[in-house]
């Protein structure tokens, strides 16, 4: 067993670490005093004589040392800042996130002898490093434990309970078991999920789920899957197909399903069922990830990163949006990040008209394509998918030099891109835009940056 506990300054790491070390019968590791011991100086005085560059180096190496199992460690407040230092922490590993309130750990660190990381006064410094790395807490841990108001006994006791009893009563599980079953794509894996839930052979088993009405056809949880046994996570990624969105979420919280990838036609609905919504999914209009640590759960869009990634070296000032529901907005918000004026083209031009005011952008019915002259053009319409042998647009609408990213991803080759390749274009299958937001996605749900070439593979 390694147990590793990360958190800012004052949350309890070291006094819980060097406690929780003593009930388990481990080693207790701390980082900090580590990186002391090979440095062979305090830590003011790597920051003052070497600054806080050679302080991460020497932390990363030391984290990439750590032993597998047999220890606890209590890691540096920073440390998770790091994907690299994420991966080996979490590797085979429990972690648990420490939070306390701004106040709390002001109070705590008052008079510590710990070199200031900005110019801003301790309050003010708190609070921002707070806001900069609790998103990180939180992708980075398993479990999340309030150590606010809590004494060091009491926080020992919930990750002793937690690590040989789990996140959820048993009572609870079996209650909850019918639901999960009618959600289940098949008997089968219904019956896996039961057992995976109740059974106390591994009570620390998470799992994870896409859900939509219909998702049956995504490769998320074969992607997923893969992606946890390669990286030593103790997860497990189902489909979880409903109509109604808000009972998938009520399951989730009961159940404590540590996050959900969320599809069509819940991206928009679920907003209301969650905690927290970060900037970018609130100015989108949709969630497509949902988080949650410690029963809060947090909404982000990292379809949008999917857009914006591929695009990135394209030379162009115009683009146009084909499309007006949830991955046209992303597409919109994505365009716009570029710096690219952008059109939205839609069948129905009220819905175009309704996208484009909230972004500030312009708006036409399909037709006006012709006449724009546009650099790139993106298909936000599940026009071409599957067995459909359209495209959204005829062909003379395309020019040579045009770059066509289409977001349908089945099949790879879509009616449009293939007129599009004859035309001389440049295009971008939906293949892409999965690949990107994947990537995203699982840096939200586990910390880790995974290279894009590794889901490519995994696709295949």
């Amino acid at each position: 067993m390694r147990v590793v506990l990360i958190g800012f300054r004052g949350s309890g790491k070291t006094a819980v670490g060097r406690r929780l070390a003593e009930a388990l019968a481990l080693s207790w590791i701390d980082t900090d005093a580590q990186i002391v011991a090979r440095a062979g100086t305090g830590i003011p005085a790597i920051f003052a004589e070497q600054g806080e560059q050679a302080f991460r180096t020497l932390e990363r190496d030391v984290i990439a040392g750590l032993p597998g199992s047999g220890c606890v460690v209590s890691a540096g407040g920073g440390a998770v800042m790091d994907p690299e230092n994420v991966r080996y922490l979490r590797a085979g590993s429990v972690v648990f996130f420490l939070q306390a309130p701004a106040e709390v750990i002001e109070a705590r660190i008052r008079g510590s002898d710990r070199p200031p990381l900005t110019a801003l006064s301790p309050e003010e410094e708190i609070r921002a490093l707070l806001a900069t790395r609790t998103p990180a807490y939180l992708s980075a841990s398993d479990v999340c434990i309030d150590t606010g108001d809590r004494g060091i006994d009491e926080v020992c006791e919930a990750i002793i309970s937690t690590l040989f009893s789990g996140t959820v009563a048993r009572a609870t599980c079996l209650h909850h078991l019918d639901a999960i079953v009618h959600m289940a794509p098949s008997s089968g894996e219904g019956a896996k999920l039961c057992t995976l839930l109740c059974s106390k052979e591994n009570p620390l088993k998470r799992l994870f789920a896409i859900t939509g009405y219909p998702c049956a056809h995504s490769v998320s949880p074969l992607l997923y899957n893969h992606l946890f046994s390669r990286f030593n996570l103790n997860y497990y990624y189902t489909l979880l197909e409903w109509p109604d969105v808000g009972e998938v979420v009520d399951l989730a919280r009961k159940l404590d399903i540590r996050a959900l990838s969320v599809t069509i036609p819940h991206k928009t609905a679920v907003m209301d069922h969650l905690d927290e919504i970060d900037g970018h999914a609130a100015a989108i209009g949709a969630v497509n990830s949902v988080l949650n640590c410690g029963g809060t759960l947090y909404g982000h869009n990292t379809d949008w990163i999917g857009v914006k990634t591929p695009l990135e070296d394209v030379k162009g000032s115009r683009a146009v949006v084909l499309g007006a529901g949830g991955a046209a907005a992303a597409a919109v918000y994505a365009l716009q990040d570029l710096g690219m004026e952008v059109w939205v083209l839609n069948r129905t031009e009220e819905r175009a008209i309704a996208l484009a005011s909230r972004f500030g952008c312009r708006h036409g019915p399909l037709t006006a394509l012709s006449s724009l002259d546009a650099d790139v053009l993106i298909n936000a319409t599940p026009v071409g998918m599957g067995d459909d042998r359209r495209s959204p647009v005829p062909q003379e609408h395309l020019r040579e030099g045009m770059c066509v990213f289409d977001l349908v991803y089945t099949p790879p080759k879509t009616p449009l891109l293939a007129m599009a390749e004859e035309m001389g274009c440049r295009c971008i299958p939906g293949t892409e835009m999965f690949v990107h937001q994947a990537r995203a996605q699982f840096a939200v749900f586990t910390g880790i940056d995974v290279e894009p070439a590794l889901i490519r593979r995994l696709m295949q």
